[in-house]
Parts: C-alpha cells; sequence; structure tokens
C-alpha cells in the first residue's frame, strides 16, 4: 500500500504540477491559518485526485477484554492516533474556530473560500477592544477628562467585553488541547449516570463527525486522499458482548458513506459467528452469525492453504529468529554487509533485478486478466451476470476479489493455458453464492484423492461429484443449518456447474490454491461431520455383523439339542 501510494504521489505530481502540503515547518503555521480564516470547497479537482497517503493504526482487542467499553477503547486508539499525527493544536483550532468543507457550487475550482463570518467577528473584536483601550486611556491620561467617571465606565466595560470574548476563545483551544477527545470519551463511559442516557451514542458520533470532518479538511489542505486503516485483532479472544460492542463501533465509525476509514479485520469466523448468535442482545439481528458477517464485510479474506515452500520457510525462519524477529532482520543486514564486503553481492542484485522485470511483466499481464474478468462479469452476452446477486455488498465481495485472485494465480506461476480470467470470475461467483455447497465438493473431492484416484478422476466434474453425495449432505441439513443458510438458489447451482460452467476436479485444484472468499472452516466443518458419520456407519455396520452371527451360533444350538431330544 504504501508502494502504491508513493508511485500515485508522483503521477499526481507529473498531471497536475502541485506537491502535497505537509503540516510541518512553515506549513504547520500555514494550516494555523487556514484553520482561521478559511473555510475549504470540495471541487471537482480534489474529488478527481487519486493521490492516497494511509494512517495505520492497529488495535489489539484483547489488551481491553477485561474492559465493559471494549468498542470506546476502539474509538479512543482512533481518536488518540489522528491527534498524534496531525497535531494537538491544529485539531484544537480546527474544534473551535474550523468550518467543516462542504461541496462547491458550479464549476468553480477555489478550493478556499474566505470565512466572512469569523473575518468579522475576530475583527469586530479587534475594533472594539481598540475602541474601549481607546475611551479608557483617553479618560486616564488626557487632562480635563480624568475626572469623567462616565467615560471610565464605559471604556472599561468594552474593553472587558472584547477582550472577553478573546480570552473565551483561547482558552477553549488551550482546554482542547489539554483534554483530548479520548479523555472526554472515557469520561463519558465512566459516568454510569450517562452512559445509560439515550443520547449517549450520539454524543460519541457528534465526536466521531467532527473527526471525521477534520480529516476532510486536511484532505483538501495537504491536496491528496487520507484514509485511516485500523487494524484490528484478537476480536475472537473476547467475550460475545465485546464482540458485538466492536462491530457496532465500527458501524457507527461506518455510518457515513464518504467516511475515510478502512477496517481490517483479523479473526476466525466461525468463532465470531458464534459469538453473535450467542449474545442475547442481537436477538433477531444475527440469529445467524454468518449472514450478519456477510452483511457487515465488503471484501473476505481467507488466507489460502499453505503451499510446501513457504511452509519450509516459516519453518527456518522459526528455528532461526526462535522468538526475537528483530534479531532476524538485524542478522540479514549484517549478512548481507558481510556479502557486499566479499564482493558476493553481485548475483544477488543480478537476481534481484530479474525477479524485478518478472513481476513488473506479471503485473502487466495480471491488469489483461483483470479487465478480461471484469469485462465478463457485466457483459451482457455472458450468462455469468445472471449469477451475481441484486445486494450491492455482495457485487463489492466479487468485484473486490477478482483482481486479488488473479494477481495470486499468477504469482505461483499458472500460464494462460490452464487459467481463463472469465473462468477465475465464474469461480469466485460461485464461491461467493455457494460456499456450502462447494465447500460439501471440494471435501468429497479431497476424501476421495486421498485413495489415490484414477486420471479419470481428474476430469470428472464437480457437478457429477455434487450429485453422488448430494443425499449425504442432505442427511446432515439439520445440523448444517445455518450454513446452508449462506447458499443462494440451488437450481441455479445445479446449472451453474452443470451447464453454464462445468469445472473438472483438476481446475477445482487450480482454482482452490488461490481461493480467498471461501471460508475453509466451513470445509473443516463438514468434513468432522462426515467423519463422524463414517465413524457410526462403520460402528453400525460392526454391530449388525456381530448380531447375526450370534443369531447364527444359537440357532445352531437349538437344532442339535431338538436333535438330541427326538
Amino acid at each position: 500500500m504504501l508502494k502504491e501510494s508513493i508511485q500515485r504521489e508522483d503521477e499526481e505530481l507529473r498531471t497536475s504540477h502541485q506537491k502535497p502540503r505537509r503540516p510541518e515547518g512553515w506549513g504547520y503555521f500555514l494550516l494555523l491559518w487556514y484553520l482561521l480564516f478559511y473555510q475549504p470547497i470540495i471541487t471537482e479537482v480534489h474529488l478527481r485526485r487519486e493521490n492516497i497517503q494511509f494512517l495505520f493504526i492497529r488495535f489489539s482487542a484483547w489488551q481491553y477484554a477485561g474492559s465493559d467499553k471494549l468498542w470506546a477503547g476502539l474509538v479512543t486508539t482512533l481518536c488518540q492516533s489522528i491527534r498524534k499525527h496531525f497535531g494537538a493544536l491544529p485539531l484544537s483550532f480546527y474544534h473551535v474556530m474550523g468550518k467543516r468543507p462542504r461541496f462547491a457550487s458550479g464549476f468553480s475550482q477555489d478550493e478556499w473560500l474566505l470565512n466572512k463570518r469569523t473575518c468579522l467577528s475576530l475583527g469586530g473584536l479587534v475594533f472594539v477592544l481598540m475602541a474601549g483601550v481607546s475611551l479608557l486611556s483617553v479618560a486616564i491620561f488626557v487632562p480635563g477628562i480624568k475626572d469623567s467617571s462616565a467615560l471610565k465606565v464605559i471604556g472599561s466595560a468594552t474593553t472587558g467585553l472584547s477582550g472577553s470574548g478573546i480570552l473565551v476563545t483561547v482558552f477553549s483551544v488551550v482546554k482542547n488541547m489539554v483534554i483530548s477527545q479520548k479523555q472526554k470519551i472515557e469520561k463519558m463511559t465512566d459516568s454510569e449516570k450517562f452512559s445509560s442516557h439515550l443520547g449517549f451514542m450520539s454524543e460519541v458520533k457528534k465526536e466521531i463527525e467532527m473527526l471525521t470532518s477534520f480529516v476532510y479538511y486536511m484532505e483538501i489542505y495537504e491536496r491528496r486522499r487520507l484514509r485511516i486503516v485500523l487494524e484490528i485483532t484478537s476480536l475472537d479472544m473476547c467475550y460475545p458482548e465485546r464482540v458485538v460492542g466492536v462491530l457496532n463501533a465500527i458501524n457507527t465509525l461506518l455510518s457515513d458513506t464518504n467516511a475515510p476509514f478502512i477496517f481490517i479485520l483479523v479473526i476466525d469466523p466461525s468463532i465470531i459467528a458464534s459469538c453473535l448468535e450467542q449474545t442475547s442482545c442481537m436477538k433477531g439481528m444475527a440469529d445467524n452469525g454468518y449472514l450478519f458477517l456477510n452483511r457487515t464485510i465488503t471484501l473476505p479474506f481467507s488466507i489460502p492453504e499453505m503451499g510446501t515452500k513457504s511452509k519450509l520457510q516459516h519453518l527456518q525462519d522459526a528455528v532461526q529468529s526462535r522468538e526475537d524477529l528483530m534479531y532476524k532482520i538485524i542478522t540479514k543486514n549484517m549478512e548481507r554487509g558481510v556479502r557486499n564486503v566479499k564482493g558476493k553481492m553481485i548475483k544477488l542484485v543480478d537476481m534481484e533485478a530479474s525477479s524485478e522485470m518478472d513481476q513488473s511483466q506479471i503485473d502487466a499481464q495480471a491488469v489483461r486478466y483483470i479487465h478480461e474478468a471484469f469485462h465478463a462479469l457485466h457483459n451482457d452476452t455472458d450468462c455469468l451476470y445472471k449469477y451475481i446477486p441484486e445486494s450491492i455488498i455482495q457485487m463489492k465481495r466479487i468485484v473486490n476479489t477478482i483482481p486479488i485472485t488473479i494477481r495470486l494465480m499468477l504469482q505461483q506461476n499458472i500460464t494462460r493455458h490452464t487459467m481463463s480470467p472469465r473462468s477465475v470470475a465464474a469461480w469466485v461467483v460461485m464461491a461467493n453464492q455457494w460456499p456450502c455447497r462447494l465447500s460439501w465438493v471440494l471435501q468429497c473431492l479431497e476424501d476421495r484423492q486421498q485413495i489415490q484416484p484414477t486420471e479419470e478422476f481428474r476430469n470428472q466434474s464437480l457437478w457429477g461429484i455434487f450429485v453422488e453425495n448430494c443425499k449425504e449432505l442432505y442427511s446432515m441439513h439439520k445440523v448444517l443449518q445455518n450454513i446452508l443458510a449462506l447458499d443462494g438458489d440451488p437450481e441455479l447451482f445445479g446449472n451453474f456447474l452443470s451447464n453454464d460452467f462445468p469445472f473438472t476436479v483438476h481446475e477445482a485444484n487450480t482454482f482452490l490454491k488461490s481461493t480467498i472468499n471461501l471460508d475453509h472452516s466451513i470445509r473443516h466443518k463438514l468434513g468432522l461431520i462426515r467423519g463422524v458419520n463414517s465413524l457410526n456407519k462403520a460402528n453400525d455396520t460392526s454391530i449388525t455383523k456381530s448380531s447375526v452371527k450370534t443369531v447364527q451360533v444359537s440357532t445352531g444350538v437349538q437344532c442339535s439339542g431338538i436333535e438330541e431330544c427326538s
């Protein structure tokens, strides 16, 4: 993301010839001047800017797991990080005297508008202050008027009123510098009386809206887009009520359609779904935790299974680095320095240059493939668009997932002969629309491959495997009720696999290595249930055989007894 941000900065500089401004040095005082006297205007030029700066914020939910207000920890971490990045004084200036950005009227390209209200107010206060000081000076020093008490009273009152107005403004700025938004929210959450008040969340939302508008202000001042990226980890280690609180806080922060926030949730979906289903406050809203997550998350990313090379590399790193990752970085830098001294760095540089050339070719090829895949999505002559849901969020999930899947496949040296962009798009749509049925087919495929499959099996269609094992899936429908609810129309699934996109076992194995929008925990759960069912069947079979033998033995004994009696 940082590399892409730098590239966009260079492209924007070449096209617009405007350097981004930074609130540093002279730019810091210029920012305070703009905050005091100008209101930003959102113009067409600003909306077309593609240069972006990312502000990364890490939030470990486990650090606040013992608190009743875990969501407040998320909000306060956000406020404190933005305050630390931009500075306390500009944020205090904006809180007291700043004007919220507004959209331009007409085709005006002026990004700044003089704040007449502030200018008139400040000018009026200064004029009244000067007039009061002048009257007071005349009443005190001019001979013949020294004894005029009325003039002294008027001068003193005028000076006091105007001076108090300026002092109140200065006091408000200093107060906001000393008392941060983090302290305000923590004080509100500590008050039991206020936290039970109906307007509690609205007050928190006001603080967030003020923070969001300040980020918009800084976007126009710095001449680039700003995105706040929050990485939330360890959420699946918290109590269910805490999990719900954090998700509600995320929805509150994203309630604005143009919110400059990007949330990265590093979670186990199966645990979070269970937490949502167990929480009493979510009854009726999250009876199915998987559906709730689907409505909330716009880009799912399930990490694919680790390859052999990656596993060996991670094992080697774990052995060499032990528990100190920083030691690993230092030792690598030292090794590079030693190699450079010994003259062994040339080969490494050549290898890196060749890899960079390969990477540029991969990027160019990926762009072409992504365009072809997108064309297949919205091509009215193609049948793929019929299987895409009408939900906007689901459309975003599919559109966001296709480029990543294609790039992952290209990184694994999967050539054009084994990968069609249209097939990749179809696979992504299938994983998004029928995660349970696809996971079941993949599980049956995996179980079959463990028994040394033939070459004929590699060319078998996935639809044929599903038809062979659909009765077993139906027998488990009560246990898999929540997971089956994720799937779309089953008839469309049959038409998709049997007619329009007849994927084979070989193609499934190829795509599975780069599939990120399919929750692997579903397949794991299906595999566990199938394994238990097979054990039960084996146990029932052994019991049946033993009972048959017992019946045969007892029958033989009875026959021999009858013969003796006769």
